[in-house]
């Protein structure tokens, strides 16, 4: 027996939450009493994904009841049209008024099918064929109909096609341009004129519609221009306001000269008497999206031609900038309090923070720079970025927030066909729920699809608002946009308080520097006069503002050879961004970046700066050696692409691209890649002057290099093995061995202009005192008779690295039962690592060094944390084999998975040693000198605080209040862990 419980899916299945579903659903036929309801499921697992599935089923019963003799058909045609599905079912779910709009006109449905979609092309001829105003509302109201449809349609039917906001806003001003044009003709018509051609008239878009970005329900903007008989126009410009009112959208002349008080329409003539001589700055803003939308074609191309232009110079007029400003303060003043938090247009945050941003951007640069004369918004947010006026993670994330919110203004609109731009009151949790599915937006990791999105939305307020902010209340770059060349014509005094108000602690030399660069009338020199001004304000936002520009200085003077440096500066916005920041921060990379300046491509692309495959970069080294027949070269090729490298992760690093384990694993793949190449160049040396091979050799990593952690000036701690060939002796196999390594060491060792590479073998068996290279038995019989704990303790990271790789992996067979010793530490053992510990942080602190900021030796700091490891290690890894990694991180990880440390101590101990390795790092790089201590004070203090995230108008002692913290709660773990059995 069929259980019906089971046959028969509940409504709230397709959810579907009214009272009253089920009996809608059995009368459009889509529910029985008995049995399951499969034919009809597509189309009610459709209507669950609809804005309001109750909403759009109640239209559904609403439209079958008023075309019974229809109903069939659309029925069957919902069931096999999946296009028309979903956009019918998007629509009566998003919007009550098109609803209305399609029952009440039976057959109304099939044009949301795709064959039967109207060409916007078309829209004109559609709306012009319109005889009087019920004819045009109805033709209107339907081509709305069918651009939301398409907007909206991919919520039901997720293979629909995606239009995103641009498209469907074009759509919506092409369609408002159809409707001005229909309406004038029809007024044209009403008024009858004895002689047509007493009257010119056209319509220029203003606001949104100017800007082809218009929203479905808005005023549309206009300004009227007209010659001839001036009365007959205005009577014809009034009568095709009323018309599209009655019929369409309100047209508004406000923003005509004068505003409500001013001449409906005005000759071109007078529109540029006006310009030219009363305009306020506020009209020239709006002047910026101006464009021809209906009427007189020719006369709407000479008005435009008139108002360009001043349009383009009203940013030289006095106090521009502050009446941009005061103006959106004005607006922002007049949102209702209650409001501001909703209120998507106006208020802070809202979409009129990222137009005045943009249009105040426009109108200061657009005077020289073509590609900013843009009507639109995101057109000319792109513009921008791309010229370098705007960063582009700025604009990046502004196009989205505004993207964002220009969709849920088109959804609340869409709604009810109002013209609103709140957003749902807080405790409205049903509104919210519907604009978050309107929106395309789902639950989320428990998170109700409302909560969603009022996260999303606040998150989208904030970042627009620190957007607006930085760009909108950025100082001009006028300031010093040409110092010292005749455009700024300051004197030295002016430009120098200038610059110190830009934060240049010494503006006299900063002057000198750029008058170095720009002196002269080449083109290298004209081309840094337009870079400067950027370039000055972008090391203002640096720690170190004389820092870098004096380091743009000497790289510009080192890189005047090369033909296109100041070519990718000029053109590419980010290389600009991104070098200042280099140049601002760190003493390190400017010189690396001197002596590798093809880095400097890569700065415009993350990608390609940070996303290098590490093989790969090991592979291009050892290949570049190898090509090199003499030592020398060699050994030239492995330091020159070592320093390219060095000079691409610092930058990744130092610009946030490059975590700090990437880092550390990318260093330690370009050391291991040097050690390979000139170990094999050296073996081939050695190999030709002895006349012939005596003995593989292989490198062993130990330190930070084998556990694959190094930083920008650790050494390359190694060890040598070597073993004689078939007929070879011991001793000559490592006298053989032995003059590779020394000559390994010595040639990457020798003085340079590049980071020291020091090959350090104090890690081998007896210290400084053993000989350089042993042979594999000798290592075993020397571990197995007089391997001391330290020994053991510092074979935990040894893996092979150079050289031959059976060797290699022969030795760390050998030294795993070492290592990891069976039955693990006696006490005595235990003891004495304890008691080495203990001497470690007595007496190997630098003198005067604090302890609380000593990244390596200080307390918490990375000897706390590896040590506490590897004395976990020595103690259990011969029981957990997770625990056999030469990584701290993974065994710090190993080390909690196995209960040999509870989760919160080894996070402790993993933040401590992640920070610790960050903050020693960028100390490097700030100082460009290795250094194991913090900067206490300065602006060195301040620079490594900003590597790590800090804004620079922080107090950095909160930085080292913070790094102080974690490694207390450390040190807590380590004196716990490591000291106590």
């Amino acid at each position: 027996m069929v259980d019906r419980a089971r046959s028969v899916p509940s409504a709230a299945r397709f959810g579907l939450t009214d009272g009253r579903a089920e009996e809608l659903l059995r009368a459009v036929g889509w529910w029985a009493d008995e049995g399951p309801v499969a034919t009809r499921e597509p189309v009610l697992a459709a209507l669950s994904r609809s804005p309001d599935p109750d909403l759009a089923l109640r239209g559904l019963a609403r439209l079958r009841e008023s075309d019974l003799d229809g109903w069939p058909k659309l029925d069957a045609a919902l069931a096999q049209d999946a296009g028309l599905r979903g956009r019918l079912l998007a629509v009566f779910g998003g919007s009550s008024a098109l609803a209305d709009f399609v029952i009440a006109r039976p057959g109304e449905w099939r044009r949301l099918a795709a064959e039967c979609a109207t060409d916007p092309d078309d829209y004109a001829e559609v709306l012009r064929a319109a005889d009087g105003v019920p004819e045009l509302r109805a033709a209107y109201r339907g081509l709305l109909l069918e651009i939301a449809a398409d907007d909206l349609g991919h919520l039901v039917e997720p293979e629909l096609a995606r239009p995103g906001f641009e498209p469907v806003a074009g759509r919506l001003t092409e369609l408002a341009d159809a409707a001005l044009g229909a309406a004038l003709a029809i007024a044209w018509a009403e008024e009858q004129p004895a002689d047509p051609a007493a009257a010119r008239l056209t319509v220029i878009a203003m606001g949104k519609c100017g800007g082809r970005e218009l929203n479905y329900v808005s005023d549309v903007d206009v300004v009227f221009v007209g010659e001839g008989d001036l009365t007959l126009a205005s009577r014809v410009a009034k009568t095709m306001m009323r018309v599209a009112g009655q019929a369409c959208f309100e047209v508004d002349a406000a923003l005509r000269p004068e505003g409500k008080a001013g001449a409906l329409v005005r000759t071109l003539d007078g529109h540029a008497t006006y310009y030219r001589r009363w305009a306020r700055t506020w009209e020239f803003q709006a002047l910026l999206k101006a464009r021809f939308a209906a009427g007189d074609a020719e006369l709407g191309e000479q008005y435009l031609a008139v108002v360009r232009p001043l349009v383009w110079s009203a940013a030289e007029r006095d106090n521009f900038v502050a009446d941009v400003r005061e103006m959106r303060r004005r607006v922002e003043r007049h949102v209702p309090p209650g409001l501001a938090d909703r209120e998507l247009k106006l208020g802070r945050g809202g979409l009129r923070d990222v137009e005045f941003a943009v249009q105040l951007l426009q109108l200061v640069h657009g005077r020289n720079d073509e590609n900013l004369r843009l009507g639109a918004t995101l057109a000319a947010l792109a513009a921008l970025g791309a010229g370098g006026y705007v960063g582009r993670t700025d604009a990046t994330e502004l196009t989205e927030s505004y993207r964002f919110l220009r969709l849920l203004e088109h959804r609340l609109q869409l709604q009810r066909l109002r013209r609103t731009h709140l957003f749902p009151e807080e405790r409205d949790a049903a509104a919210r729920r519907w604009l978050a599915r309107a929106a395309g937006i789902r639950p989320d990791g428990g998170r109700a699809e409302g909560d969603v999105l009022l996260a999303e939305f606040r998150g989208h307020l904030n970042r627009i608002r620190r957007l607006h902010q930085k760009l909108f209340y950025r100082p001009l770059l006028e300031a010093v946009a040409r110092v010292p060349t005749e455009a700024l014509r300051l004197t030295a005094k002016d430009a120098g308080a200038r610059l110190a108000a830009l934060g240049y602690a010494a503006p006299d030399g900063a002057l000198g520097h750029i008058r170095a660069l720009t002196g002269g009338v080449s083109r290298r020199a004209a081309i840094q006069s337009a870079l400067l001004p950027v370039l000055l304000e972008l090391f203002a936002d640096t720690p170190d503002p004389d820092g870098g520009l004096l380091a743009y200085r000497r790289l510009s003077e080192a890189l005047a050879p090369v033909p296109w440096f100041l070519r990718i500066l000029r053109d590419e916005a980010a290389v600009v961004e991104r070098l200042a920041t280099l140049l601002g921060t760190s003493r390190l990379v400017p010189d690396l970046i001197t002596r590798a300046p093809e880095v400097l491509r890569l700065l415009s692309d993350p990608g390609a700066l940070a996303g290098r495959d590490p093989e790969e970069v090991a592979g291009s080294l050892r290949s570049a050696v190898n090509r090199q027949a003499y030592l020398g070269n060699a050994v030239a090729a492995a330091r020159s692409l070592r320093r390219h490298e060095l000079a691409r992760i610092a930058s990744a690093d130092l610009l946030g691209f490059l975590d700090v384990l990437s880092v550390c694993a990318a260093l330690s793949v370009v050391w291991c890649a040097v050690l390979q190449a000139v170990l094999a160049a050296v073996y081939r040396a050695e190999s030709a002057a002895a006349d012939g091979r005596q003995a593989n050799i292989a490198v062993i990593a130990m330190g930070r290099l084998g556990g694959a952690e190094l930083g920008y000036s650790s050494d390359a701690d190694v060890m040598f093995v070597c073993e004689p060939l078939p007929g070879v002796s011991d001793a000559a196999a490592v006298a053989f061995a032995s003059r590779v390594a020394q000559s390994v060491r010595k040639l990457l060792s020798a003085p340079s202009q590049d980071p020291p590479l020091h090959v350090d073998v104090d890690l081998r068996p007896e210290g400084k005192n053993g000989p350089l290279v042993r042979t594999l038995e000798s290592y075993r019989a020397y571990y197995a008779q007089w391997g001391e704990v330290w020994e053991a303790q510092a074979l935990l990271r040894a893996r092979p690295v150079a050289g031959d790789d059976d060797l290699g992996a022969r030795f760390v067979a050998l030294a795993d039962p070492v290592r990891y010793p069976a039955g693990g530490l006696d006490p005595g053992r235990t003891r004495e690592i304890r008691r080495i510990k203990a001497r470690v942080d007595n007496e190997r602190l630098p003198r005067g060094a604090d302890p609380t900021t000593h990244t390596k030796l200080g307390r918490g700091g990375l000897a706390d944390v590896e040590w506490t490891l590897q004395l976990l290690q020595l103690q259990h890894a011969h029981r957990v084999p997770e625990l056999r990694t030469t990584s701290t991180v993974d065994g710090l990880r190993a080390a909690a998975d196995a209960g040999l440390i509870n989760r919160d101590d080894a996070t402790a101990l993993r933040e401590a040693w992640l920070l610790a390795t960050r903050v020693r790092n960028a100390a490097t790089l700030v100082r460009g000198k290795q250094t194991d201590q913090i900067p206490t004070s300065g602006r060195e203090l301040a620079a490594v605080a900003s590597v790590l995230g800090h804004p620079l108008d922080a107090d950095s002692g909160l930085f080292l209040d913070s790094y102080r913290r974690t490694m207390r709660r450390a040190r807590t773990v380590v004196e716990r862990v490591f000291y106590q059995d």
